[in-house]
């Protein structure tokens, strides 16, 4: 039917299969007295049309919803999934026979993806009429349900061959010599998947052959010849059982799966190829480079003494860091005066014993911190919520003291086991990938597989420092502590250098040439105002200053620049004035980066710094980049990624409003579903979705979200808000059960008490750090292999994954602080 009679839908509907019919103008002429005379002779000929025979085909693979089977109706295939068929049988018996209302009803079923995104649309629009949206500013709609889908940063196991979806005709012989007629779904060289419908139900390890009698035409069994399987996995749905196997006692040269491999490549355009695992691998895979970059926690790896025999806390020490923008401040703040990492201090072993028993009890440790400036030093003190514990009343001064200080700090540990065989994810499907694509994501050398066997430990450290929690510890007072035990809490300065490198979190190096750690006094100069600064490292074609005071620059403006203590040493070339162009800005205008600007003749600072490159290159000292091994960067992001506790909320543009529908999560910590997680899964009201209620259904968090997000660029560090959440127990209706405060509702001490209070009365109290980042642009390059595989086989489903990829804006991180804030309620009580 054509949309010029889509007003018409229930006239046609009341009429199909009536047309031939004695009476059919009689009826037809009083039902349509009310239509123009042209109008009602167009509808009588589109209702002849529908009732006239078809001869076409229906293919609803890759078009659909829904797994598409061999269908027969008069000795004519078609492939339909069981919404289809439901249809197809239905409209059959309207019409009477194969017409094409029976086609055009099939090809416009509600599982149809067209139909889904046509369906999507209209509840925008929807949405945005009624204000239930993200950016809503009314409460007559009060919407409960805000379901997200959660992927897992996995692995992402990749197949070891292709499977195919086919239906063909089979015969199975279970072990009771029971023989059952069933449909294939889909079949690989060595496995196969298909359908049982009332039929006994298969258990995983079972054991029985299969006959393909679909293939009797195209290939020669023998007699003798038995295909074994093994069920591997099931599925079932009311009386339908999707089985999954694998085949037994295969041969090296098997003629049957040499036959299957020929005949799947041959024909594997033609029937599609199962993407499930592949595209289920791409959508996790970039969100998880959307959260990595803006990761707020700073992931440390501990590394064990490579002397000792056993493995020992005492032999552990931190050895790499991954940073990024919204985590450099707390790797930055373990650092003393010669910039060396401290980070010793925040772990040590003694430290580290504490953090293993806690974990044990399903917690983690807080550590308290500030700095003391004595004569140009650093001095470091910590305590952690354990040591509390040994004389509630001194450290509760002591608290109240080290929040008076300006470098007071609140850090949150917690730790994982590492295991180095999660180092590598591989591409799905790597063994169709061409070289070039396989050479972007090559496995794990055998020197990065050594380094990361003494990596035995991920230690987080995540600041939870805020301005209400620092008035709170400081309104518990310090009158009469004893400074003296206070000092046993100060670290010794160590003399020796810490060895742990930082690691800046990204998927693509895009550095072109290599770029050396370099301290050189330097003077800007523009047509209005000079500054001055040190250089922090430079490379032959630009390098990165630090100023003094915060310049008035923007990216794009041209610096003339001097080096007066370079100039000391050369004569040769004359290092005044030399033009460069601003290229990067930090926030602050302070770090700047600049690129050469060649006018016309060769640039004298690009000569000089590529001479001394050439001449000092073993005494300059490298970056990070250059000092690692190859591979080792991403294996650690990736080991990161799997045992990452932190769930981020993807934040999408859906035409002029925001929308939240995914929630991306550590697969190690997502298959706990434990905390806030269990309580968003348990309050949703659809299978293996959470609702996000708890976070979106407040409607100042949602208008927070949107006016922050518009204001911060992707080089901005994350915003920070707090937010409380009381979950009522035996509470079914989700707007009474769950109770959501940002910290600015609770004004002061005694409301925040009582919200508490109560909350641990009715049920579980949950208190949650916001983070809110303006995503980065994503690197294609890092997901262009799998996605355009997938585009070869479904170019519908590679344009809109690629679409869902380019939508995301933002992302929210939630950081559950619970611990911290029940712990200064109980201070305070």
């Amino acid at each position: 039917m054509t949309k010029d009679f889509a007003k018409h839908q229930q006239l046609i509907s009341r009429f199909r299969g009536l047309t031939s019919q004695q009476g059919f103008d009689a009826k037809y002429n009083s039902v349509t007295t009310n239509l123009v005379k042209t109008e009602k002779f167009l509808l009588k000929m589109e209702l002849k049309r529908l009732a006239s025979a078809c001869t076409r085909a229906i293919d609803l693979r890759g078009l659909v919803d829904g797994e598409c089977q061999l269908f027969d109706y008069h000795g004519q295939s078609h492939f339909l999934d069981v919404t289809a068929i439901k249809v197809f049988n239905e409209n059959i018996q309207a019409y009477g026979s194969y017409t094409f209302g029976v086609y055009e009803a099939v090809q416009d079923t509600k599982n149809n993806f067209r139909n889904i995104y046509q369906n999507e649309q209209s509840n925008v629009v929807k949405a945005e009429r009624d204000n239930v949206s993200l950016n809503t500013n009314s409460n007559t709609v009060e919407k409960l349900q805000y379901p997200v889908k959660l992927y897992c940063f996995d692995n992402y196991p990749d197949r070891n061959e292709e499977r195919m979806n086919f239906a063909i005709a089979l015969t199975l012989t279970l072990s009771s010599n029971k023989k059952i007629q069933a449909t294939s779904i889909d079949l690989s060289a060595s496995g196969i998947k298909f359908r049982l419908v009332n039929e006994k139900t298969l258990v995983k390890g079972e054991v029985f052959s299969i006959v393909f009698t679909g293939f009797e035409q195209d290939f020669q069994f023998s007699k003798d010849e038995l295909l074994t399987y093994q069920v591997q996995n099931t599925y079932r749905d009311n009386d339908t059982q999707l089985i999954g196997c694998s085949r037994l006692d295969l041969a090296e040269k098997d003629s049957f799966s040499q036959f299957l491999s020929g005949y799947i490549q041959g024909n594997k355009r033609r029937y599609k190829i199962n993407l499930t695992n592949s595209l289920s691998a791409l959508q996790a895979r970039c969100y998880e480079q959307f959260s990595l970059v803006k990761l707020n926690e700073l992931a440390i790896f501990m590394q064990a003494s490579k002397t000792s025999v056993k493995e020992g806390e005492s032999t552990l020490k931190p050895r790499y860091a991954l940073t990024t923008r919204n985590n450099q401040h707390i790797y930055h703040y373990w650092q003393n005066e010669n910039k060396h990492s401290t980070l010793n201090y925040l772990i040590d072993a003694k430290r580290f014993s504490r953090l293993k028993w806690a974990k044990k009890q399903g917690q983690t440790l807080l550590v308290y911190s500030f700095i003391h400036q004595h004569k140009g030093n650093s001095f470091f003190y910590t305590f952690d919520d354990q040591q509390l514990q040994e004389d509630e009343a001194f450290f509760s001064k002591f608290l109240a003291f080290a929040a008076s200080k300006e470098s007071f700090a609140i850090t949150l540990l917690d730790y994982h086991s590492i295991n180095s065989e999660q180092g590598y994810s591989p591409y799905a499907l790597s063994n169709t990938l061409s070289k070039k694509q396989s050479y972007l994501n090559p496995p794990l050398s055998d020197e990065v597989k050594e380094t990361l066997a003494t990596l035995p430990y991920v230690i987080t450290a995540c600041d939870l420092t805020h301005t209400t929690n620092i008035a709170d510890y400081q309104r518990l007072g310090f009158e009469g502590l004893d400074l003296k035990k206070v000092k046993q809490y100060g670290h010794k300065r160590y003399t020796k250098k810490l060895a742990l490198d930082e690691i800046s979190i990204n998927y693509t190096t895009q550095r072109q040439e290599p770029r050396f750690k370099y301290q050189t006094p330097v003077e800007v100069g523009s047509e209005l105002l000079n500054w001055s600064g040190v250089s922090e490292d430079f490379s032959v074609s630009g390098l990165k200053i630090e100023l003094k005071e915060a310049s008035i620059l923007s990216v794009g403006d041209i610096v003339y620049l001097s080096f007066p203590k370079l100039q000391k040493i050369t004569s040769t070339f004359d290092l005044k004035m030399l033009p460069y162009r601003v290229v990067r800005l930090n926030k602050n205008k302070t770090i700047i980066n600049l690129r050469v600007l060649v006018k016309e003749h060769q640039h004298i600072g690009r000569s000089f710094f590529k001479l001394l490159i050439e001449k000092n290159k073993s005494k300059l000292t490298p970056d990070e980049y250059a000092m690692l091994i190859p591979g080792l960067s991403a294996a650690l992001r990736t080991l990161y990624a799997v045992n990452s506790t932190i769930p981020s909320a993807m934040i999408q543009s859906s035409g002029a409003r925001y929308k939240v529908e995914v929630l991306a999560a550590g697969k190690n910590s997502a298959m706990n579903h434990s905390g806030l997680l269990a309580d968003m899964r348990r309050l949703s009201d659809r299978n293996s979705y959470y609702n996000l209620y708890p976070l979106l259904g407040n409607l100042q968090v949602s208008q927070l979200l949107e006016k922050h997000l518009k204001k911060i660029l992707p080089t901005d560090k994350a915003h920070n808000d707090i937010l409380y959440i009381g979950i009522r127990d035996n509470v079914e209706q989700v707007d009474k059960a769950v109770s959501v405060k940002l910290a600015s509702d609770l004004e002061d001490p005694e409301s925040k008490r009582f919200f508490i209070k109560r909350s641990l009365k009715q049920g579980k109290f949950y208190c949650i750090s916001l983070n809110l980042s303006r995503s980065d642009k994503p690197q294609m390059e890092h997901l262009n292999p799998e996605l355009s595989y997938i585009s070869s086989y479904a170019i519908h489903r590679g344009k809109q994954i690629e679409q869902e990829i380019l939508s995301v804006v933002g992302l929210l991180q939630l950081v559950d602080i619970t611990q911290e804030v029940l712990l200064r309620y109980r201070l305070e009580s």
